[in-house]
């Protein structure tokens, strides 16, 4: 056994090691001053070529003021709302740092600062790393700021280093951001609401921030900022901070904030680009939103000014030369968005989010969500049925040449043969947009006319799960995907301009697949930051799939509902699609070097609710093959102006053909040739009633490929008879509105 001057003799010695590394870190610890907090900088935004952007962040956006600048109001309201006990305590409390230190210890996520001494000295730090470390050090200056600094010039230091969202740091910068006032004119409910923010401006700012997180919405950050704004004036009023009047009128009306402003160089496009960055690098690293905003990252970009430029102008070109909200009321309210990316690359070269912060818009359309893709959603669909089948062909892919009947108001039946029941128990039926009676036809001929039923079913035979497997594979993201009812095969989902240009260039890439980026490398003074680099290229389908989707997509423009894309002059494949009511019109293509989505919709600005733009443009209803294909072709024109022409690589046969069930047994039929093809001649008058003969004939690489889609049926073919309208850009799609309770899209 020890003796006890051996015990007592380690004891003392431990205990005066401690006492000193106490005092050592007690001694090194340097006192902070809000001033150095004042010299955070700017973040600096470059072009793909290395060029300057924009250089944005808070720099601009802070001025320290004095407490005396400051309304009792506000210094109350952080008092009461988050330590009570500032006048009295020590600055530090022991027990919270415990907690958070015990907590790290076991792996947990730490704690911030109890006390709004340990918060502003937290603040300080540029760095917000999560350590021991920084732990110790926050103990020490804390005490050390507590013997130093009164309580008010701590208060002041906390007020005027804390974050507030929207790029303001300090209240005097809040309160400009937030009311347009000077600090010293905030109301005491101005201040209450400010106070709130400083539980993090993610979440209860109103305007919502799901650039950052998706449960941010505004909906959700409003009620958690009314809840909190109303519980620290009552706070304030039980700490008798305010007077009953005072509370009674605080409490009365909850003090909204004005709107989002553009802030210095945020303009035009640069808004959107910054704004894409942003969420990829924090979606992308262990910067948190609090130590970007205080700037000194040089952020590395994917985008290519003269793109960027040529999207830009073709919006507004096209723009220009179809929409006057002032001639036509249902011209208002019509917005664009639309990504441009790299396929075999995801970099994002490319986007249009809208008319710019300095008009008023601050949803960033190429990243928006809510907007259904209607009938570009087919290819997935197609693409899951080369890849896995019907459940009648157990897992063998099927052909294009499959025939599906593509009759308007059709049952559509569960892969047991029951038919699909709405929620009343009545049968479902699905619409076209017309009831022309095209019979059996091909999925081929079904994609380049853009008609429903026969990929609803298909979507229904295949397995929508299936289907959504296939998009999601090739970049679609789970919370855009909507349910799996009938309808999802017509595209019900929702997701961003970005999502869809990424996913088609999955197409063009012969079925490999990249997550879009827009950040190739972040710096802190002037070293790399990690966990920025190229995403990954993954095979997402079978690549004969992949070329069997082009191959049908580039007769799509040849033949069907996007033949306005012939205009570019060169190779491209695409899908045009419109939605439900004509609230949105769509329309994807792509070349091997670039793959562009372009989204039109009509949107109220009191609620954000989607508008039908039927009699927009002065036509009966806008279709993808319209407004939002020119705009596509104006681009890429110009995107790839003087590039080569590679085309895309040839198609293989896919032997399996298994029609739908009633399909009659076809007689042998020659192939037509090109010159057999009946003349067309496309309506420039939008109508429900067909105005010509469509041709029953396809562009083909390959015989394989060309198929009469007639069928015979008691000894007649289903080939058209009627006269009906060839293309979506006459103003006339084949494609329909879902009927039934389930919703759906167009073509």
């Amino acid at each position: 056994m020890p003796s006890w001057r051996l015990v007592s003799g380690l004891c003392l010695f431990f205990f005066g090691s401690l006492v000193a590394a106490v005092g050592v870190g007690y001694a090194m610890v340097q006192v902070p001053s809000e001033n150095i907090a004042a010299k955070s900088q700017n973040n600096v935004y470059y072009w793909a070529n290395g060029d300057q952007m924009v250089a944005t962040g808070t720099g601009a956006n802070r001025q320290n003021i004095t407490i005396a600048q400051i309304p009792q109001a506000m210094q109350w309201s952080v008092i009461s709302a988050e330590n009570k006990s500032f006048y009295t305590d020590s600055g530090v409390d022991p027990m919270g740092i415990a907690r958070a230190l015990a907590n790290m210890a076991r792996g947990g996520q730490t704690q911030g600062g109890s006390t709004i001494t340990q918060q502003f000295v937290k603040n300080t730090y540029l760095s917000q790393e999560q350590t021991v470390t920084r732990k110790f050090k926050e103990m020490f200056i804390s005490i050390k700021v507590g013997t130093k600094f009164s309580k008010e010039q701590i208060l002041q230091g906390y007020l005027n280093t804390s974050y507030y969202g929207r790029g303001a740091y300090g209240i005097q910068a809040a309160a400009q951001t937030y009311y347009g006032v000077d600090a010293v004119k905030l109301t005491p409910s101005q201040c209450a609401f400010l106070a709130a923010l400083l539980k993090g401006p993610t979440y209860y700012d109103p305007i919502g921030a799901t650039n950052i997180d998706p449960a941010a919405d505004s909906k959700a950050n409003t009620a958690r900022s009314k809840a909190r704004w109303s519980w620290i004036l009552e706070q304030m009023h039980d700490d008798k901070r305010i007077t009953d009047a005072e509370y009674q009128t605080a409490i009365k009306k909850y003090p909204t904030p004005q709107g989002l402003k553009a802030t210095k160089g945020m303009t035009g496009q640069i808004s959107y680009l910054v704004d894409t960055a942003k969420k990829y690098v924090l979606n992308h690293s262990n910067i948190s939103q609090t130590e970007f905003d205080k700037g000194g990252y040089q952020i590395y970009t994917t985008f290519q000014k003269d793109k960027v430029n040529e999207l830009s102008a073709a919006v507004k070109k096209i723009q220009k030369e179809r929409i006057d909200p002032k001639k036509r009321s249902l011209d208002k309210y019509v917005q664009f968005g639309a990504a441009s990316v790299v396929p075999k690359d995801g970099a994002i070269v490319a986007l249009y989010g809208g008319d710019g912060y300095e008009n008023g818009h601050f949803t960033n359309n190429a990243d928006t969500s809510g907007v259904p893709v209607g009938s570009t959603w087919k290819p997935f669909v197609l693409a899951a049925a080369m890849e896995y089948g019907t459940y009648k062909t157990q897992g063998v892919g099927i052909s294009p040449l499959s025939k599906y009947n593509g009759d308007d108001h059709l049952k559509v039946r569960n892969q047991d043969g029951t038919n699909v029941l709405n929620k009343d128990g009545s049968i479902f039926y699905q619409n076209n947009e017309s009831n022309y009676p095209w019979g059996y036809i091909t999925l081929r001929k079904a994609m380049e006319q853009s008609i429903n039923t026969p990929f609803v079913q298909l979507g229904m035979d295949v397995g929508n799960s299936k289907v959504r497997d296939v998009a999601k594979a090739s970049g679609i993201l789970d919370d855009s995907f909507a349910t799996l009812n009938p309808s999802f095969a017509i595209g019900t989902s929702t997701p961003s301009a970005i999502r869809m240009a990424d996913a088609y260039a999955t197409f063009a890439a012969s079925g490999k697949q990249a997550d879009p980026y827009s950040v190739t490398a972040v710096k802190e003074g002037g070293q790399p930051v990690e966990g920025f680099t190229q995403p990954a290229v993954k095979q997402a389908m079978p690549e004969n799939v992949a070329n069997n989707v082009t191959n049908t997509l580039e007769n799509v423009i040849q033949n069907g509902t996007a033949e306005n894309a012939k205009a570019l002059g060169r190779s491209a494949a695409g899908k045009t699609g419109t939605t439900d009511s004509n609230k949105s019109a769509w329309f994807v293509g792509y070349t091997q070097q670039l793959s562009t989505s372009i989204a039109m919709f009509r949107e109220n600005p009191k609620d954000a609710q989607l508008l039908s733009m039927n009699g927009t443009a002065g036509v009966a209803s806008i279709h993808g093959g319209d407004i939002p294909t020119a705009v596509w072709t104006e681009y890429m024109e110009a995107a790839l102006k003087g590039k080569s022409d590679p085309g895309f690589p040839d198609a293989t046969k896919i032997d399996k053909v298994s029609n739908e069930d009633g399909a009659p047994t076809p007689t042998p039929t020659p192939v037509v040739t090109p010159s057999e093809t009946p003349s067309e001649t496309p309506s420039e008058t939008p109508s429900e009633t067909p105005s010509s003969t469509p041709s029953a004939t396809e562009s083909c690489k390959f015989s394989w490929q060309c198929s009469d889609d007639g069928g015979t049926d008691g000894g007649t073919t289903s080939t058209p008879t009627d006269t009906a309208t060839a293309t979506e850009s006459s103003g006339t799609n084949r494609g329909g509105d879902n009927g039934g309770l389930f919703g759906g899209s167009t073509g």
